[in-house]
């Protein structure tokens, strides 16, 4: 993880090294660091930040992917970080809800329904990697509006 940004932000800050579900650590992290940011961000800062780590992310992931001679390895985790972060600034909520769209979020990130394993097996590299999570965080989003709505 040392010596680089890149693997720093690419591994979710030692996020993705804890043993066993490392995306589920990542979206952990995500949410526990959701929790401290938000205060000091709020909504404006939250509208810059997340373009700003997701295109970061495009290059942080491609670089440790390369790093690590996989195109995917389960040790990067700033897709799931991101991706939660999105999911977390558009519900806000209690922290019902939030444990709500962790699950759901969770549920869709492993078993990869259409169109998240159709991302994930055709587009690759740093924007394949961040893109499939950004989807999941969509479904779980359409998930809880219809919820709502219901």
């Amino acid at each position: 993880m040392r010596r680089r940004l890149s693997r720093l932000l690419g591994l979710g800050f030692g996020s993705g090294l804890l043993p066993k579900a490392p995306g589920t650590w990542g979206t952990l992290f995500a949410w526990i660091c959701f929790a401290w940011l938000d205060p000091i961000l709020g909504e404006r800062g939250w509208s810059w930040w997340l373009p700003i780590a997701f295109v970061a992310g495009i290059w942080a992931c491609a670089r440790t992917a390369e790093d690590l001679g996989d195109d995917d390895p389960g040790v990067i985790v700033w897709d799931e970080i991101v991706a939660f972060w999105c999911v977390l600034f558009v519900l806000g909520g209690e922290f019902s809800t939030q444990l709500g769209a962790f699950v759901v979020f969770r549920v869709f990130d492993t078993l990869k329904p259409p169109p998240i394993g159709f991302v994930d097996a055709r587009v690759k590299g740093g924007f394949g990697i961040m893109l499939d999570d950004i989807v999941a965080a969509a479904m779980t989003l359409f998930v809880f509006a219809i919820w709502r709505s219901v």
